[in-house]
């Protein structure tokens, strides 16, 4: 029996802490690659694909979705954030950072020799006790309260490109919500209830929330049908109006012009069948769906149509077609033959009226609206247009979230102080590792202020060593003031978020490390 090697089982143990490291790295690179970004003084980044399409954004969410990233632990930061965003919609930067941080003091742990179990379980008994902490210096908040709504609102717009219109689309925000939201069941809040229709031309300023409903398709008049239509029936139909065609390719020889004649004979009075169907059930303007298998309509068909003063809006895509029958409070209708007087929606106005370099068509005065709303974006190009977009999405969820966990906490980073401040003394009352593996997780939190303070151009140690001094002596709403550079009552300042963020935050950062902590191998597979 050969001698046993004495280096054999060292060999193994460095392996796995090569990729334990490696997994920790690779994730701390991408959580600095966003960390610029956080905050309202945060910078914005350019994401450039490869097929030359530029977006320019500071939602955390979005550059990590665009960013091309291969190493399986980094892919679970890029997955975290997405989850943040649809848990809460919001700091999804934030979540990022702070799984950053706690990576990097995993990595201290490990190095002074503590087992990745016990890191696990402490982070995992902090992560608990700071949304206890957090749920302890909450402000509960009326939904009756627009105000309050609106606060949280302009907090999440500050950190973006669009900030210096808040005042603009925190109103529409809020409105759309509480347009959508039924009081009887407020937690069943679906924000695909709210439309949001984007149109290039103007400034930001031009967008308004349109009461009624909008389409970005054009009415079509190439037959010089009608483009305005008062006391409007509206039928929504998802049957073609062209004429019929066989479902396999077929070829009809056809010898001669009569046979020909009798072939156009047919279509013509097929359509015209059609078309005396829908105007005998009083519809005066369609609403036609995309169709893949033949014309939804044939230029044929829309002359007919123009005749029987029936204005028609085509291309409508199948996944609007939930939100405009709930909208109008019409059915939508799949045979010709179903066309009944109770299927149709009425509204006062339907009007195709120019917005910027286009048109769109605009339906106003609905008689039984449904819970939804509408919004009409507009921009002076299209980077702008989309983080808007992006933006007005962002506020939308913050408000749904306080509809589903009504609770504020104040902005600033305060919240991250004061429970980094209580988890402190809370490890004190800790034995052996636990102890230090929770004094790890509260030092991480400090990333929040820090990092804030950073990308405002301030002093980030003089910063968080002064907000440490008036947590501790009681003042648990103070936090980083960006736009006047020093630490100010953020209640006052009206800055303030959703408790569901942050928590969520913390939990789903904690979730995050405690996988990347347990993975000791890489196993490829081919």
């Amino acid at each position: 029996m050969p001698p046993k090697q004495k280096n054999e089982l060292y060999k193994e143990s460095a392996r796995k802490k090569d990729v334990r490291t490696s997994n920790i790295e690779a994730a701390k690179a991408v959580a600095d690659a966003v960390r610029t970004s956080l905050g309202p003084r945060g910078m914005d980044k350019m994401v450039a694909a490869a097929n030359g399409e530029v977006i320019i954004t500071n939602d955390g969410a979005t550059i990590l979705q665009k960013m091309t990233v291969t190493q399986p632990a980094a892919k679970m930061l890029v997955e975290l954030s997405k989850s943040q965003d649809v848990v809460a919609g919001d700091g999804t930067t934030s979540v990022v950072v702070i799984c950053g941080a706690l990576l990097k003091k995993c990595q201290e742990l490990l190095e002074k020799g503590v087992h990745p179990t016990i890191i696990s379980d402490a982070f995992f008994k902090a992560s608990h006790k700071a949304c206890e902490i957090l749920e302890s210096i909450a402000i509960p908040v009326n939904l009756e309260d627009r105000e309050a709504l609106l606060r949280a609102a302009t907090t999440s717009l500050s950190s973006k490109v669009v900030s210096q219109y808040s005042s603009l689309l925190s109103p529409m925000a809020v409105d759309a919500v509480l347009k959508v939201m039924d009081p009887a069941r407020p937690n069943l809040l679906d924000l695909r209830d709210i439309k949001v229709v984007s149109k290039v031309g103007g400034t930001i300023d031009d967008s308004e929330m349109v009461d009624g409903m909008v389409f970005d398709q054009k009415a079509a008049k190439s037959a010089g049908g009608p483009t305005r239509m008062e006391d409007a029936k509206i039928a929504l139909i998802q049957f073609q109006i062209s004429p019929p065609k066989t479902d396999i390719e077929n070829n009809v020889i056809v010898s001669d012009y009569n046979q020909m004649d009798r072939v156009y004979k047919e279509e013509r009075n097929y359509i015209l069948s059609v078309v005396k169907k829908v105007k005998a059930s009083g519809c005066n303007v369609l609403l036609i769906q995309k169709s893949i298998l033949r014309d939804a309509v044939t230029d044929l068909a829309l002359h007919y149509l123009a005749k029987a003063k029936i204005m028609v809006v085509r291309d409508i895509e199948r996944d609007e077609i939930e939100l405009i029958s709930k909208t109008l409070g019409c059915l939508p209708i799949a045979h010709v033959d179903n066309m009944k007087p109770e299927k149709l929606g009425s509204a006062a106005l339907v009007e195709e009226v120019e917005v910027g370099k286009g048109r769109v068509v605009k339906i106003t005065g609905i008689a039984n609206k449904g819970r939804t709303a509408t919004v009409l974006l507009r921009g002076s190009n299209k980077l702008v247009l989309e983080e808007a977009d992006r933006s007005l999405h962002d506020a939308l969820c913050v408000i749904r979230c306080l509809v589903n966990k009504r609770f504020l906490i104040a902005g600033g980073s305060s919240p991250e102080v004061q429970v980094s401040m209580q988890l402190g003394h809370w490890s004190k009352t800790l034995q052996g590792m636990e102890s230090v593996c929770v004094r790890a997780f509260a030092e991480a939190l400090e990333v929040v202020p820090y990092t804030l303070a950073e990308n405002a151009g301030l002093n980030p140690i003089n910063i968080v060593t002064e907000l440490r001094r008036m947590h501790a002596s009681g003042e648990k709403y103070s936090g980083i003031n960006v736009k006047k550079g020093t630490i100010t009552n953020m209640l006052e300042e009206n800055v303030v978020q959703p408790l569901l963020v942050t928590t969520s935050a913390l939990t789903l950062a904690t979730e995050c490390v405690r996988m990347i902590l347990k993975i000791d191998d890489i196993v490829p597979v081919r």
